[in-house]
């Protein structure tokens, strides 16, 4: 049995730092419903490479954080659609949303609201940059926050930055900040019977995962340059050219320094003034890369991953997403999960959670879900017949 089996999550979220928390909770056993608007649902239904697909509103951005979600249909603005909610909130634990701030509040279904009708709710807001501050009117997406937060200003180098992180880091930042603090949050409610509110902003939760840069300026007063690929703490560590292919090193002790140095045939660069000690390493961080860079020349950068690992030296070569999931390692450790294609759509592939439990994998059981296909049988449970679920069907609440 997963760690969260029996609780109870309502994901009203959209797009992607909203459902990627949801489906955390559900990789972790937690039984979701996302609820969507019957007109298209999820913006994200049409999001993805595949355009037949998005066409179907299975779109494979969709597909990526929804699989083991069941989904309903709700008109939130039809006064009837308000009521269904509120009794689904009252056997829920956790209801998640991703609207701008205010927003559940005006339509009547804010923390207030919904704590009253059930006082155990914990309640997860993510936002932009949180629910107050200047700033929390904003709309907010994954690149304006990297922005704002000063991530695109350390990314690249001196010639290519500002750059975006390639992939939306702060929504994923977010949604993992949330699935955190709700989990938190759930130990409390189980224990005194009491909810809370969470105040998720992607600008705060991205910040905070930039403890050492963020650290520098803060203690150290050191303003954060883009660097490209060279680690800031340390030399040799980052990407190197080899005579096939970019391997990363990153031998940050002496003792990897050494060999490293032994490895690659030159013995001598340690005994060298300017690469004797760890800051003048840093120091001279362009002069040691070239005399690696030189040596590293005479082989490919499989080989040498190979030859460097059994002298203890930590490399890695770079790899392409392709390359990655194509691994035999992720393979062995089953991290892509395919579940069979249902009629009319393709088979779908996701991934599970980045960990694994002693008793079982934090993994998918069923399926992004299509639109609303869960709405009559999640109405039947509350008690709705057949014939009014028809007629909630044809005046667009459901």
């Amino acid at each position: 049995m997963l760690p969260l089996a029996g609780v109870r999550v309502l994901d009203l979220s959209n797009v992607l730092a909203g459902p990627f928390c949801a489906y955390q909770l559900a990789l972790l056993g937690a039984d979701v419903t996302k609820v969507e608007h019957p007109e298209g649902g999820d913006l994200a239904r049409r999001l993805g490479a595949d355009k037949d697909a998005a066409a179907r509103n299975m779109g494979a951005s969709f597909v990526a954080v929804n699989a083991g979600k069941r989904s309903i249909t709700l008109n939130l603005k039809d006064p009837r659609g308000k009521e269904i909610l509120l009794a689904l909130v009252k056997d829920a634990d956790v209801l998640v949303e991703n609207f701008r701030p205010g927003v559940m509040d005006r339509l009547g279904l804010g923390y207030d609201q919904l704590s009253g009708a059930n006082p155990r709710l914990v309640y997860c807001a993510i936002s932009g940059f949180g629910d107050s501050g200047e700033l929390s009117p904003r709309p907010a997406y994954d690149q304006i926050i990297q922005g704002m937060a000063g991530v695109m200003s350390v990314t690249g180098d001196s010639t290519s930055a500002p750059l975006r992180v390639g992939y939306p880091v702060s929504d994923t930042v977010g949604g993992l900040t949330a699935a955190f603090g709700i989990c938190a949050a759930l130990v409390d409610a189980r224990t005194s019977g009491r909810g809370r509110r969470l105040d998720v902003s992607m600008l705060e939760a991205t910040l905070a995962t930039m403890g050492w840069v963020v650290s520098n300026y803060l203690n150290a007063g050191v303003e954060p340059t883009p660097m490209g690929n060279e680690n800031f703490t340390a030399a040799p560590s980052g990407t190197f050219r080899t005579g096939d292919g970019l391997l990363n090193i990153a031998a940050n002790e002496t003792r990897q320094f050494e060999g490293l140095c032994e490895t690659i045939g030159r013995p001598d660069l340690p005994r060298d003034e300017r690469f004797a000690a760890r800051h003048a390493r840093k120091q001279y961080r362009a002069e040691l890369k070239a005399e690696i860079e030189a040596a590293l020349a005479g082989d490919s950068a499989a080989n040498w991953e190979t030859r460097l690992l059994a002298r203890g030296v930590p490399v890695g070569r770079v790899l392409s997403v392709p390359q990655i999931l194509a691994h035999p390692h992720l393979a062995e450790r089953r991290f892509v999960r395919e579940f069979a294609p249902a009629q009319g759509e393709a088979a779908q592939r996701v991934t599970r959670a980045g960990l694994r439990l002693s008793d079982g994998d934090a993994a998918p059981t069923t399926p992004a879900p299509t639109l609303g296909a869960h709405t009559r049988d999640t109405l039947a449970q509350l008690g709705y017949d057949a014939a009014h679920i028809d007629a909630l069907h044809a005046q667009g609440v459901i």
